[in-house]
């Protein structure tokens, strides 16, 4: 994990600056490898019904979306960032340590809102963090966060393992030691003084900038928002479904490690794909695989069947991804650009509480069948899409194109 192009860095960096990132993103996804997929599977075990759990998945998501920022704010101010990465971890790690001792719904939506509350700052911080690195010492990125990726992917296979072996209770041991490593990083995350340039988490918290109203980068934004949103049944209810069909734990853990390890390959051969594809046509096509994704969900495809499925995360989120924020990049001033970001985590955020709250009672109603549902979110963010890249300027400030060679 050197600097890019296997130069090195500029003297001033910290020591082992890309390694003690490295950590620092692959803590939390511990949590999440745990979390994501089996959190659910523990407030079943405790008889909350599909609407409880709707309620407990969704309410963090909206409290998320109003202290991440704040939390970015403070950690721009008081001059080192990582500071707050210690208070985040260890307050996280109470809450988990509190949720052992509830087992009804209203302690439980409760605490779970707390710890969504003191955790969300963690991962923005770090990414802000990471990016300092990049533009002061030419450190790759890439390296150092597709590590968080695996350490997703470990938690959510031997997560599997483990609720084959143990189910629901499981599931708050697991995520504690998670939390626990997310201190023990945090205490080691490099201290780099105060930064340069505000946090997108932060920026949000000032209010979004002029630029952002540009038509076609806000319907973009909004598209692949809700876009994103589709996946809310998928991340609540699939490991509660493929129980109901027999999967064992290992397969279920599978099933998850294989979106994920999709969606690293793309992100690893991010830049051949810009070379051969637009930008546009990224974002296009993981929209309307998204659309087709959430039809066959509800279809008995077997393991094999929704192991392709899962592999489609590839192009419904990172592909998307990877379009988006290219696409920001070149219609956006770089002054403006931690706005966006801003903008992008406040869409995402309201609309996945928003899919997640519905998902419950969805999936109350009408079983598996609700995935019919995130289909037509999926055809309302393509919808949006289209109309921004219908609304695009054409020409960029610079001069170039925006036809399909950007």
């Amino acid at each position: 994990m050197n600097a890019q192009q296997g130069t090195t860095p500029t003297s001033g960096a910290p020591r082992f600056f890309a390694e003690r990132i490295a950590l620092v993103f692959s803590a939390p996804m511990l949590v999440n490898g745990i979390g994501l997929p089996f959190f659910p599977l523990w407030l079943s075990s405790l008889a909350f019904d599909d609407f409880q759990i709707g309620i407990v998945l969704a309410v963090p998501m909206v409290v998320r979306v109003f202290t991440a920022p704040l939390a970015g704010v403070l950690a721009d101010r008081i001059g080192e960032r990582a500071h707050v990465l210690v208070w985040s971890a260890v307050l996280s790690l109470m809450t988990a340590c509190a949720l052992f001792l509830s087992n009804s719904f209203w302690p439980v939506l409760l605490i779970y809102t707390l710890q969504g509350a003191v955790y969300a700052p963690f991962v923005p911080i770090t990414e802000a963090i990471a990016l300092s690195g990049v533009r002061r010492w030419n450190f790759d990125y890439g390296k150092m966060r597709y590590w968080g990726s695996l350490a997703f992917i470990a938690a959510t296979m031997v997560g599997g393992w483990l609720s084959g072996l143990y189910g629901g209770a499981m599931v708050l041991p697991s995520m504690a030691t998670g939390f626990v490593s997310m201190v023990l990083v945090a205490l080691m995350a490099p201290r780099i003084g105060k930064p340069r340039r505000p946090s997108p988490i932060s920026a949000l918290a000032v209010g979004p900038a002029s630029s952002l109203r540009q038509k076609d980068v806000q319907f973009m934004l909004v598209g692949a928002a809700l876009v994103n949103a589709s996946h809310a049944l998928l991340f609540a209810f699939s490991v509660i479904y493929w129980e109901t069909l027999g999967f064992t734990g290992t397969q279920i853990g599978l099933l998850w490690s294989a979106g994920v390890f999709a969606e690293v390959l793309v992100f690893v051969f991010a830049v051949q794909l810009r070379r051969r594809f637009s930008l546009w046509s990224m974002i296009i096509f993981g929209c309307a695989v998204a659309v087709a994704r959430w039809l066959f969900y509800p279809q008995d495809v077997g393991l094999e069947g929704y192991f392709a499925l899962q592999c489609l995360h590839a192009f419904t989120y990172a592909s998307i991804h990877i379009g988006v924020q290219n696409r920001i990049v070149q219609r956006v001033s770089e002054d403006r650009e931690a706005s966006a970001q801003g903008v992008y985590f406040l869409y995402n955020g309201i609309f996945m509480a928003i899919a997640t709250f519905v998902s419950g009672y969805a999936y109350a109603w009408y079983g598996v069948k609700a995935f019919y549902l995130m289909s037509v979110v999926a055809a309302t963010g393509f919808a949006f899409v289209l109309l921004a890249r219908k609304c695009q300027p054409q020409s960029l400030p610079s001069g170039g194109k925006t036809s399909e060679a950007s």
